[in-house]
C-alpha cells in the first residue's frame, strides 16, 4: 500500500474523484485501487467505468466497491463507484461517462488516469496541490517537460512513435503543451464544465487531444508537472487500427472546426 500523504488545509478538504476506465484490467485494478486509496486523502473517491470486460474486471470492481462501502465522505457515500457499460465503446466515451458522474456527485476536482499502472498514483497530491496553488484549470502529468521520463522498458520504436505523435499534433493545432497526448491529469470542476463534455466527439485516445484543445481554445490555464511514465504491468494495449486512424484524423478535424467557429 502507498504511504499516506498529508496535505495542508484546505487542500485535504478538496473533494477529488479519480476516473478510471477499464477493459480487461482484472489483474491491475486491485493494485491500482490499493495504491490510490492508500494515499490517505480523506475526500478522494474513485469512479471506475467498465466496458463489459470479458475477463471479469467489472466483477472485480464491484467486489472492491463492496469492500470500501460506507467509508466515503458522507452517509451512503462510498469510496468507489462502478459504472457498467454494455459494450466496448471507446476510451473517450468511458471518460465522459465517468467525469459526468463525478461532477454529479459533487467533485471539486476530477483526475483521470489509466488502469494499467502506467500512471503512478503518488503524483495525485502534487497534481492537486499545483491546481490549488496556481488556480490552474487543468494540471497535466507530463512525460516531456524537464524532469519527466519514460519507462526503461519502452523500446526505441515506441519512444519515437510517442515523440512523433506529440510533434504531429502540435504542428497541426499549435498548442503550447509539451505532452499533448498525456492521459494523466487533474481538472478543476469549472474547467470541465466549460468544455461541454456531452459534445466531445473522440472515442479513442484522441480524446486526450480534443480535451486539451478545447481547454486551450477556451482560455483555461494549463500547467504541466513532470512524471515518470511506467510501462503497463499486465494485459495488452487497446490501440487498434480504428483508434490509430481516429488519432491521425482528429487534429485536422479539430483545426477545421476551430476555423469555422471564428
Amino acid at each position: 500500500m502507498s504511504t499516506p500523504v498529508t496535505l495542508p488545509e484546505p487542500w485535504s478538504r478538496s473533494a477529488v474523484s479519480v476516473v478510471v476506465p477499464t477493459y480487461n484490467e482484472a489483474a491491475n485494478l486491485p493494485v491500482l485501487v490499493d495504491r490510490v486509496l492508500g494515499l490517505g486523502l480523506p475526500n478522494l473517491r474513485l469512479v471506475i467505468v467498465d466496458d463489459n470486460s470479458p475477463d471479469g474486471t467489472g466483477d472485480v470492481a464491484d467486489k472492491l466497491a463492496a469492500e470500501h462501502a460506507g467509508d466515503g465522505t458522507g452517509p451512503g457515500r462510498n469510496r468507489i463507484t462502478v459504472l457498467h457499460r454494455t459494450a466496448k465503446d471507446g476510451l473517450g466515451r468511458a471518460y465522459v461517462a465517468g467525469m459526468t458522474r463525478a461532477l454529479q456527485d459533487g467533485a471539486e476536482f476530477v483526475a483521470q488516469m489509466d488502469a494499467d499502472l502506467s500512471h503512478p498514483p503518488g503524483y495525485l497530491p502534487q497534481l492537486l496541490g499545483t491546481a490549488l496553488s496556481t488556480n490552474a484549470g487543468v494540471v497535466i502529468g507530463s512525460r516531456y517537460v524537464a524532469g519527466g521520463s519514460l519507462s526503461d522498458q519502452w523500446s526505441v520504436q515506441r519512444r519515437l512513435l510517442s515523440s512523433w505523435a506529440n510533434t504531429y499534433v502540435k504542428a497541426i493545432l499549435a498548442m503550447p503543451i509539451r505532452d499533448v497526448t498525456a492521459g494523466y491529469k487533474l481538472w478543476r470542476r469549472s474547467a470541465l464544465e466549460a468544455l461541454d463534455l456531452p459534445s466531445i466527439h473522440s472515442s479513442g485516445y484522441s480524446f486526450q487531444v480534443e480535451m486539451h484543445f478545447r481547454a486551450y481554445r477556451r482560455g483555461q490555464k494549463m500547467l504541466e508537472i513532470p512524471i515518470h511514465f511506467e510501462d503497463r504491468q499486465e494485459g495488452a494495449s487497446k490501440m487498434d487500427l480504428a483508434v490509430q486512424l481516429e488519432s491521425a484524423l482528429r487534429p485536422f478535424q479539430l483545426r477545421a472546426a476551430a476555423r469555422r467557429a471564428r
